[in-house]
């Protein structure tokens, strides 16, 4: 998410409805960087979800903003970011500081249960990544928990950790560090933007492994594969001995 001053006329014109980016021109940025073209011809196949939430307040049910980047055929196809009315609307100043969304900003906003179900089809078998997986699992977790909702059937891998394996030469494996590596620019801290980088970056590892998937890749750097399911979830987490699975769901 960008700066709240730098970004606030953005988000002050799109409260009234859900907020979607021109995937045409991010990948068209992309196209002019050569190591995003090189992304973009990776041999990474089937269909990914990144995800990324920002929250209202330290409460992981909190979410205010959702972010996810669509992944087909090797390269970023759709990008989608909704604003979420977090419970009783409620921000803290530190939260808002990080992201710059405001209570005003909200206000009208779909509750979380209204934008699961816009994306439930979508998650449901879904394989998904994300920057730091065991904060926004646990935020997809608290908030399906708060509304009493079920879990999707869902296989997820963390972005942060397959980074710190495949490039260990960077001192830090932040999404902006990630993003400078690979040339792109990006507003960190927007969950559309964060999506697409979290994306980005797992299509240039595969495409720098030689990999198919997103699968091989985890196994290449020895990752378990993260599962939410109805009865609970695994987490994703680096094993001496990955556990068995038979494939990420296509």
């Amino acid at each position: 998410m960008v700066e709240p001053a730098a970004n606030m006329g953005q988000k002050m014109a799109v409260i009234e409805g859900p907020v979607k980016f021109d995937t045409r021109e991010v990948l068209s940025e992309s196209a002019a960087t050569p190591k995003a073209c090189l992304m973009s011809s990776s041999p990474f196949a089937g269909k990914t979800i990144a995800i990324d939430f920002e929250t209202a307040t330290e409460a992981r049910a909190s979410a205010c903003s959702i972010g996810l980047a669509f992944i087909e055929d090797g390269r970023v196809v759709r990008i989608e970011e909704r604003l979420i009315r977090p419970p009783e609307n409620r921000y803290s100043p530190f939260n808002v500081a990080i992201h710059g969304i405001r209570p005003e900003h909200t206000a009208r906003a779909p509750d979380f249960a209204e934008v699961m179900a816009e994306f439930a089809n979508d998650f449901e078998g879904a394989r998904m990544v994300a920057h730091n997986a065991s904060f926004d699992f646990s935020v997809l977790r608290a908030c399906l928990d708060l509304w009493g909702l079920d879990y999707p059937e869902l296989s997820y891998l963390c972005s942060v950790k397959l980074a710190q394996r495949h490039w260990p030469q960077l001192g830090s494996h932040r999404l902006n560090v990630l993003a400078a590596h690979l040339g792109l620019t990006f507003a960190h801290h927007n969950a559309a933007e964060d999506a697409r980088i979290c994306a980005e970056a797992c299509l240039a590892m595969a495409q720098e492994a030689e990999v198919a998937d997103l699968l091989e890749l985890a196994l290449k750097h020895g990752l378990n594969v993260g599962r939410l399911n109805r009865r609970g979830y695994e987490p994703c987490s680096f094993a001496r001995k990955p556990r068995r699975v038979a494939a990420l769901q296509a």
